[in-house]
This record gives structure tokens, sequence and C-alpha cells, in this order.
């Protein structure tokens, strides 16, 4: 009976397994969804470097027109606006790891590929990074120096954020279960998000989800139980919320709703684990903070290097100990980066309460 095999580093293996792991890592992302080419995508992809050398690469962020107009046949000459533009740079970098079998005594014992068990593998620890990435950055997490643990880029503190308790101007400020999450934290981040701060930071644009206008929140499990239990402060009840997920225009069948808690005040609810902890006004970590996120367009921006994308990552194979052992390495040449104007955040809110376990 005829059979087909790949050797170590074959060609056909070496596409085979990069486009695998690729597939798979993205998949089990939470930011998959949120991710696109244009720039009212919550994550845009920048492809500047996929083609071409550089380390890094330059996104223009455009402001508003804010002009008046000409009425009827008034003279449109010399009355046109200027655009305004700022510009943000997303640093990529190589990000790699490898398993490495025990030996072919050891592969003689157990039921499956190696080849299989370390893509996925992989795939597991590359879509772990990526989340990382992207809350650790959204959030301003700037506990977290190791850039390995960043995207590749450092992470600013925010500029736009709230708290839970009156008068609070640092995580740390928060002490107590009164200053548990609340739907009035939302309702602040979208009045916040659409009016903008005069003369200093301008609204944040929505993702248009089925011909509507959407934000984004992300809200650690904690939070989201302080949500549920919690029916002081509005009329508004977690059925309620549910429901307006799959209501209207087959959103439900968009993948920004896929996974969603539901809908409030135009905010799709999203919750995750990775939503990171808080920070002192000195720079420590808050355990008892949850850093909740409101999102609009262009929030953040990932970038990939020559010869990757989110389809493609490398991969090499390689045999050790006289060819007992066998070892595989996979690679991405990227970057993920919080969005920032004029040193303000473009498109992210920080929404900071007090959240334990229950």
């Amino acid at each position: 009976m005829a059979t087909t095999s790949y050797g170590v580093n074959a060609n056909e293996a070496v596409k085979l397994w990069s486009r695998k792991l690729a597939h798979e890592a993205l998949k089990k992302t939470y930011f998959k969804r949120f991710m696109g080419s244009g720039s009212d995508s919550m994550i845009q992809i920048k492809n500047d470097t996929q083609k071409g050398k550089g380390d890094r690469v330059r996104i223009t962020l455009r402001m508003q027109l804010t002009g008046d107009g000409v009425q009827g046949d008034g003279t449109l000459e010399g009355n046109e606006e200027a655009l305004t533009t700022y510009t943000d740079d997303v640093v990529i970098n190589q990000l790699r790891h490898a398993v490495r079998s025990g030996g072919e005594m050891s592969e003689q014992r157990i039921p499956f590929s190696v080849r299989d068990e370390a893509m996925q593998g992989l795939s597991d620890w590359f879509a772990d990074r990526w989340d990382t990435w992207m809350f650790r950055q959204l959030a301003g997490h700037t506990v977290t120096a190791d850039t390995r643990y960043s995207g590749h880029n450092a992470i600013t503190a925010p500029t736009r954020q709230i708290w839970t308790e009156t008068g609070a101007d640092s995580d740390d400020d928060l002490d107590n279960s009164g200053d548990t999450f609340t739907l009035t934290m939302i309702d602040r981040a979208v009045e916040k998000a659409k009016t903008g701060t005069t003369g200093s930071e301008p609204p944040i644009r929505p993702i248009t989800v089925d011909g509507k206008s959407h934000y984004v929140v992300f809200l650690h499990p904690y939070q989201v139980t302080d949500l549920r239990t919690n029916t002081s402060t509005s009329t508004i009840t977690w059925h309620d919320i549910q429901r307006a997920a799959l209501s209207g225009n087959g959103s439900k069948d968009n993948p920004i709703f896929t996974g969603a808690l539901g809908v409030y005040n135009g905010c799709i609810l999203h919750e995750s684990t990775r939503v990171p902890t808080g920070v002192s006004a000195a720079g420590t970590e808050v355990t008892g903070v949850r850093r909740a996120l409101l999102c609009g367009a262009q929030a953040a921006a990932v970038c990939f290097g020559q010869g990757h994308d989110q389809n493609s990552y490398d991969w090499f194979e390689q045999l050790f100990d006289y060819g007992n052992q066998l070892g595989v390495k996979a690679g991405c040449i990227s970057g993920l980066k919080k969005l920032t104007w004029n040193s303000k955040d473009f498109g992210v809110i920080v929404m900071s309460s007090w959240a334990e376990a229950h």
C-alpha cells in the first residue's frame, strides 16, 4: 500500500503546519472577531510591513471634520477645511516558542503525533498571548513591563478613565463592596465616548454592526456577577440585557455578538477573565480592582512583519540526539498597540471598579 509522508522541514509540511498553527491560534483568541482592515474596526490590521522591511508601522488617525460648510450658491473656494491628522507608531518584533519530544521511546508509548500535539500546544500558547496583549494594552496595565506580554510595545496609562467611587482619581481609591460595577458606569462611559472633552478629547467613533452603531464593553467575571446581583441602580433587568443581544436585523449572526452577554445602552457586553487588575497611583498592582473597557473604532492596531500575517506563522522542525528527539519551533513577527493621538487614548475608556470573588 502506498503512503505519503513528509520528513522534517519538508516544504509541504512547513506550509501545512504553519497554516494550521495560525488558523488554530487566531480561532482560539477572544479578539479575532473584532479585527478588520478598515478604520471602523475595533482592532485595525495594518499590512505595511508584510511585504517590505521595517520594524514599525506608522498609523494615521483622522479627526472628524468640524467646519460649517457653504450654503446655497455661497463660494466654497477658500472656505475648505484642512484635515486634522495624528500618527502613532506600532513596533513589531519576533516572538518564538518551541516544544521538544522526549525521544523515540517516549513517542512509542503515546497514541498521538508529536507534530499534532506541538501544534495544539503552541496554538494555545499564542492564543493566550494575543489576548493578553490586547487586554493589557487597552486597559493601560502599566504594571506589565515585559513587552513580550504587551504586544512588543510599551503600555501607556489610560487617559480616559472613570471610577465607581465619586471623586476617585486612582484605582487605589476603590476599597470596598460599595465600589462595585453598576450599569451607571456604562452610562457614564457612553456619555464620555459620545461627547468627548472639548479641546482635549474627541468623541470615540462607534463600531457599525448590521447598520447600527455600537460600542463594545469587556467585563471581568467578578464585575459580571456584581451586575447580575445588583438591583438598586436601574429598572433594567439582566434578562432585558440578554434579550437585546438577539434583537433586530440578524445581529445574533454577527461575529461581534458571538458569545456576548447582552446589550445595554448601545454597548455589546462581553466577559473575559483576562480583563486586568487595577494599577495604583504609585504604579503597583491593585488586585481588588478590575479595569473594564469600553471600546470603539481603532482602539488598537495589530501589525505583521514580512512574510507573516494572521494566516501564517513560522514553523521549523529539528532533530536532536542523532535523530532521536523532534523539536518544533513556531514564531511570528507582529505587534499590537493601543492607539493614541496627541498623547490621548483614541478609542477606549477604562472603567475601574472594586471586584472580588463572590
